[in-house]
């Protein structure tokens, strides 16, 4: 696994009852503090499916955490619980110490950036102007279309949003352009926890390292808590502080990058990153 670590570069919309809810954080323009999250026991079950069992995590105030696993393991359905689109069945989320299991969605100052995008449909991408994907956080607190502009085109540009996007729809957009207006969103609004559920799936080879940088840098400028779940253990290197190791709905084990391959606590951890390393020597020949 060392082989990986040297080849690495240093670097809602939610319902409710059947209604759509749209809630947004403050646009970044303040230091806000940054939510410490616990999750005790947390399970949440689909029919006979115990997708989330008794799980534990603590995350600190301003840590990247990384969840890796096998698919079905429950990674996408804790950010779920976490985000409240989906309601545990027992245990309990606690951010900044409160529980927040009866919060509904939208008031947990969560933002998720989804794996299918979740973009407006019938919103263009940008026009500072008028109610778009990327302005509509803005335009709901009153922003002036100079100040919109002055603060999203600096930032569409890092992303790879290019002015010949701006006034597609999602529909117009490759997987890849949907992903950036994604990610171009979420940094538009004030989430004390950002979860990201595969950001960067549908992202080409070339950009994905830039992307990579961008999501490090904004974790890092406004200090947020950053839940981020990949199936691409390169992306996880690079970007975590620390990786939690999902097995059937509970955690494994949950440490830096390096005590996880030198010192593994189980078999099963030991198992997942020998086959990631084997995985990545047959990708790059």
């Amino acid at each position: 696994m060392s082989r990986i670590i040297a080849n690495l570069p240093n670097v809602h919309q939610g319902s409710s009852a059947g209604f759509l809810v749209l809630c947004f954080g403050k646009p970044f323009i303040s230091i806000r503090t940054v939510a410490f999250l616990s999750l005790r026991a947390l399970t949440k079950r689909f029919g006979s499916v115990v997708a989330v069992n008794q799980a534990n995590l603590d995350v600190t105030s301003g840590e990247f955490l990384v969840l890796v696993g096998e698919s079905g393991c429950g990674k996408t359905t804790t950010l779920r619980l976490i985000a409240g689109l989906e309601i545990p069945d027992s245990g309990t989320i606690f951010i900044d110490g409160a529980p927040v299991n009866d919060v509904p969605v939208g008031r947990r100052s969560v933002q998720m950036i989804f794996q299918n995008f979740a973009l407006w449909p019938h919103m263009k991408v940008f026009d500072d102007r008028g109610y778009t994907n990327l302005t509509l956080p803005l335009k709901v607190r009153k922003w002036s279309s100079d100040k919109i502009s002055t603060f999203l085109l600096p930032l569409a540009q890092r992303l790879g949003i290019e002015d010949s996007f701006f006034q597609r729809k999602p529909s117009e957009l490759s997987g890849g352009q949907q992903q950036r207006v994604a990610l171009g969103r979420a940094m538009t609004t004030s989430p004390q926890i950002l979860l990201m559920d595969e950001p960067l799936s549908n992202i080409d080879p070339p950009n994905r390292l830039k992307m990579r940088g961008e999501i490090k840098k904004f974790h890092q400028e406004h200090r947020l808590t950053t839940l981020y779940v990949t199936h691409n253990l390169a992306d996880g290197m690079a970007l975590a502080d620390r990786i939690a190791v999902m097995r059937d709905g509970r955690f494994e084990q949950v440490d830096t990058p390096e005590r996880l391959m030198r010192q593994p606590a189980t078999n099963y951890v030991a198992d997942f990153f020998r086959a990631e390393e084997l995985r990545y020597r047959s990708i790059s020949g």
